[in-house]
Order: structure tokens, then C-alpha cells, then sequence
């Protein structure tokens, strides 16, 4: 089983809070302490707003753009907490959420890939990590079934190996109210698609964790901060490095323990959590769609009859527009139209 302490944006921007992220999470015998990689300016349009929640736990409304590049770590920033984690005896996996942080996570030597819930309908990111090859989890919040099949076979069309990707079951809401944590749907997932599954969880404490490991699991990833008073779009759903302890320690007991164990780890979990077994998309976490998912928009200013490339089009945030899965349908058509840089691209 692996576990996975989501330091995410957490550090706030701050080096030294990310290395001392990285040590407690070695400390609380995670196996794997998780960043994000981005760039702003490639990831969301400057008049991108930012999701409810994030407005509510930053207690005030600003644009993404903003928010986003008050947390972006540099490219050097990476090449030091590599090295911290070495020194700390933990690895360190970072989601990417364009193609040069990818290619930036590739050189420096990743094997593992973590894609969010958000770049599940973004084909070219897809398609790019599965020609880096190695091993992916796949987050599925905000995901219907059909979406999550669709992103499998994106990954194993363009190289990754179906055994080598876990699925893991998710809520895109921060914290997840228990009444959508629909834990039944992470068993479906992997029965469905014939793979290994997990959970990424964003609900407080560890009780649904513990549900989850007990239902068999295989990788648990929990948000993870020092303080969940500090300031940032994420700490309040984050556990704390005691808390994350412990938890390492009740799910390896629950992984090893017998079946009539686990039964009775699930019969003392609070009925709310379980839900249906079939995928959906959850009514706390709708609203987040339009603004985690991106749109095929125009990478420079393209002039009516252009032909769309793959270096005149890229994506971004927000939703507002055509899908990135529709990039092969895309590419190699005429422009309709004039379009502006970052402007959503018509067919």
C-alpha cells in the first residue's frame, strides 16, 4: 500500500516551508510527499476566477491567476526539494498541470505520474505523460465513468501499460462533505476498468480513509500541512503531521488485519460516507468543473484560415469552451475565424 502526503500548495510559496513539509511527512512514515507543478501563465487565463472554496478558505475573491502564482515553484526549487526528500528518506512526486512542467518532471527523472482530477479531459497532457512512460495514478473527481474510460485509454493508446495505472476514486470539493464521499464508486472504478484503485481524500479526519483501505484500496493520498491554520486554498482540508501519523499506522493494521476485520472496520464507519456504487459527479463538486477543467484556446494571436497546430492551440483554464479531448478533431482545421491569444478556439 502506498501513502501519500499531498503537501500540494501548502508551502505557501516558500522553500523552506516545502523542506520542512518534506520532513514531517518522512517522519509520519509516508511513502511519497506530493507537490504541484505548473506554470501560471500555461495553466489559467489571467480573468480566471477562483472556485468557491478556494474563495471561502482564502477568505477573499481574486482571480486564480493571482493566486496561483503566489505558489508556483521554479524550476530550481524542484532540483532542491529532490535532493531534500533524498536526504529526509522520502520520494517525491509532483503533479504536473501543463506540458512544460511534465517535460520539466520528466528530466528530472519522475516515474511515477500523478494526474489531477482537472487534466482527466486534457488530451495532449494525456497523451504526453503516456509517452514519457512509467506508472500513473489517475485522480477522477468531477468524473463520470465514461470520462475516466476515455482517459485510460488516452494513457494506454499512447504507451502506459493498463497495469501500470491505479485509479484512484475522489471528491473535488475541500473539505468533501461526507454525504459525497460515495466510497461504493471506488471499488466500481477498479472493477470496471480492470485496475488496481485507491482513494485521494479531501474529507477531514481519517475515518473515510480507514473505510477505504478496508474496501481494498491500494494507494492513499491525503492533503498534508503543518498548520491547518496557516493561510492557503488548502490547509483547512489537510491533516497534520500527528494526525497523518497516526493514520499511516491505523491503515497498515487495517491492510494487514483478516477479513472479518475489515468488516467490521466498515460496519463502525458512518453508513453516509458509502453512497452508490455507480460513478458520478457529486453536487458539491459540479461548481468546480468550469473552473479546474480548460478549454482548447489559442496560444497566439491566429489569423481566419490559419490551420489550427499543435503550436498555434494549447489549453487552459477555465472550462469554457471545447474540451481538450477534442484536440485530434481540432488539429489540422482551418481557422473559422480571427482569434486572440488565449481566446476559445470554434471549429
Amino acid at each position: 500500500m502506498i501513502f501519500i502526503a499531498e503537501a500540494g500548495v501548502n508551502h505557501n510559496g516558500s522553500i523552506d516551508t516545502a523542506k520542512k513539509l518534506i520532513e514531517e511527512a518522512a517522519d509520519a512514515n509516508a511513502d511519497y510527499v506530493k507537490f504541484q507543478t505548473f506554470r501560471t501563465d500555461a495553466l489559467v487565463r489571467r480573468n480566471a476566477q477562483m472556485a468557491e472554496y478556494q474563495k471561502r478558505n482564502l477568505g477573499k475573491d481574486d482571480s486564480q491567476y493571482s493566486m496561483l502564482k503566489a505558489l508556483e515553484l521554479p524550476p530550481e526549487a524542484h532540483i532542491k526539494l529532490i535532493e531534500h526528500c533524498k536526504q529526509a528518506g522520502i520520494k517525491f512526486l509532483s503533479t504536473a498541470f501543463d506540458l512544460e512542467s511534465a517535460k520539466l518532471l520528466h528530466d528530472l527523472g519522475l516515474e511515477l505520474w500523478k494526474i489531477p482530477s482537472g487534466e482527466v479531459t486534457n488530451y495532449p497532457l494525456l497523451r504526453q505523460i503516456a509517452q514519457y512512460g512509467g506508472k500513473v495514478l489517475l485522480s477522477t473527481g468531477m468524473c463520470t465513468l465514461d470520462e475516466v474510460k476515455d482517459a485510460v485509454k488516452v494513457l494506454t493508446d499512447n504507451g502506459i501499460a493498463k497495469h501500470d495505472i491505479t485509479v484512484l476514486h475522489c471528491n473535488t470539493q475541500y473539505p468533501t462533505p461526507l454525504c459525497d464521499v460515495n466510497l461504493r464508486a471506488m471499488v466500481t472504478l477498479g472493477h470496471e476498468l480492470g485496475l488496481d484503485y485507491g482513494y485521494s481524500d479531501h474529507t477531514g479526519g481519517i475515518q473515510v480513509a480507514m473505510a477505504a483501505t478496508a474496501l481494498g484500496a491500494k494507494v492513499i493520498e491525503k492533503h498534508f500541512t503543518l498548520d491547518c491554520t496557516l493561510p492557503g486554498p488548502d490547509q483547512k482540508a489537510s491533516l497534520e503531521p500527528l494526525v497523518f501519523r497516526q493514520m499511516v499506522s491505523e491503515l497498515k493494521y487495517i491492510e494487514k488485519s483478516s477479513t472479518e476485520n475489515k468488516d467490521l472496520v466498515i460496519l463502525d464507519s458512518n453508513p453516509e460516507m458509502f453512497g452508490t456504487d455507480k460513478k458520478i459527479v457529486t453536487d458539491s463538486e459540479r461548481e468546480n468543473i468550469f473552473v479546474a477543467r480548460k478549454s482548447i484556446v489559442a496560444a497566439r494571436p491566429i489569423a481566419k484560415g490559419e490551420i489550427l497546430t499543435e503550436e498555434n492551440l494549447t489549453t487552459k483554464r477555465p472550462a469554457t469552451g471545447l474540451s481538450p479531448m477534442l484536440w485530434p478533431q481540432v488539429i489540422g482545421t482551418p481557422a473559422i475565424r480571427n482569434f486572440a491569444q488565449d481566446e476559445d478556439i470554434e471549429i
